[in-house]
């Protein structure tokens, strides 16, 4: 039903403004009585090997949302009740800003994909713990936290730091995002001095905490084989839990769309479907160079259980979804679970 009336009918109109409308409708129907219940019925699959440990962490399922559906934690309690095994928020900044110029969020349709260059729109670092304070469920949130666009990258870690702090008692661990391509000058903190100094700075922080959190890093499709190499490197000296593979490209490469259409939509991630071969490799550069020393989340391009189980047999533990969610619909996560278990 979605595929067939729903999304041709959502696809008619703005990008951005859809996602709001559909937000407001999952906030405001979740208020009226047994609605929880009977979506929680729907699309909720439950099973014991489904159950993941990482990072210290106990995960319902291997499935999450992935950050920037979410980026107040407004909708924590409905996405659990969609059947997800987790939730990161965000990205996150210490202050609340609005984000780059509008339009700013396009659909490659042929493709199977979005364009956006949102740049950290968001209420802010208290605004989200405040939201997450008074969350319902139990659900796993990982807090996903940036700087803001106006500050230089020698006061990043101090932006950083601000998140951490205000988040630490409200969510389950924390992904560093150093590579949005839009933010400008954020993915040069993906360089191994800075990120090395950013990381190495949260662990003494987070070490300082009788409960310390994992700590993830988010790193670009983009990078070289030499820089993965470094991402190796950085991880493990810096002691920090993880990698999650990957955030959005800027490639164009090989794209079904029109390219003048394309390029009427401007800079921005490219995320969905395109990204799933890069992403894919990434993984399994990581694990194969690695030895499997830490655990990487695999998110870009899981549009069906194919996708999610192809991301494990790379050696991702866990997935994450947003454009394929987008694009297939709520039903996409207990299609997954229930392929995994069959697996």
């Amino acid at each position: 039903m979605y595929k067939i009336l729903i999304s041709p009918l959502l696809f008619l109109f703005d990008a951005e403004k859809v996602h709001h409308f559909v937000c407001e409708i999952l906030h405001l129907g979740f208020k009226i009585p047994f609605v929880p219940q009977l979506v929680r019925s729907v699309y909720t699959f439950e099973h014991p090997d489904l159950v993941q440990e990482a990072a210290g962490l106990r995960f319902r399922n291997p499935v999450g949302m992935a950050a920037g559906f979410d980026k107040n934690a407004e909708l924590v309690d409905e996405l659990e009740a969609l059947g997800f095994g987790y939730i990161e928020i965000g990205t996150v900044t210490p202050r609340p800003q609005p984000g780059n110029d509008k339009p700013r969020l396009f659909r490659l349709k042929k493709d199977k994909a979005l364009i956006n260059r949102m740049g950290f729109n968001n209420k802010g670092a208290t605004v989200a713990a405040a939201k997450l304070r008074h969350r319902k469920s139990r659900i796993l949130v990982g807090g996903n936290i940036g700087k803001n666009k106006d500050t230089p990258n020698d006061q990043a870690l101090n932006d950083y730091l601000i998140c951490f702090r205000e988040l630490f008692d409200v969510v389950d661990y924390f992904v560093v995002n150093v590579s949005s391509p839009n933010t400008p000058g954020l993915r040069d903190l993906q360089e191994k001095e800075p990120l090395t100094r950013l990381l190495l700075s949260l662990q003494e922080n987070n070490r300082l905490k009788s409960n310390p959190k994992p700590i993830f890093l988010k790193i670009a499709p983009d990078l070289t084989e030499t820089q993965l190499d470094d991402i190796v490197d950085i991880v493990q000296h810096a002691g920090i839990a993880g990698v999650i593979a990957t955030n959005t490209t800027i490639s164009r490469a090989n794209l079904r769309s029109d390219a003048a259409e394309i390029a009427q939509y401007g800079a921005g991630g490219l995320s969905g479907a395109p990204l799933r071969s890069r992403s894919t490799e990434v993984i399994r550069y990581l694990c194969e160079k690695s030895g499997n020393a830490f655990p990487v989340i695999a998110v870009g391009g899981i549009d069906s259980p194919e996708a999610a189980i192809e991301k494990r047999n790379a050696g991702a533990g866990l997935v994450q979804l947003y454009t394929g969610f987008i694009y297939e619909g709520p039903g996409i996560v207990k299609r997954i679970c229930k392929a995994l278990v069959k697996q």
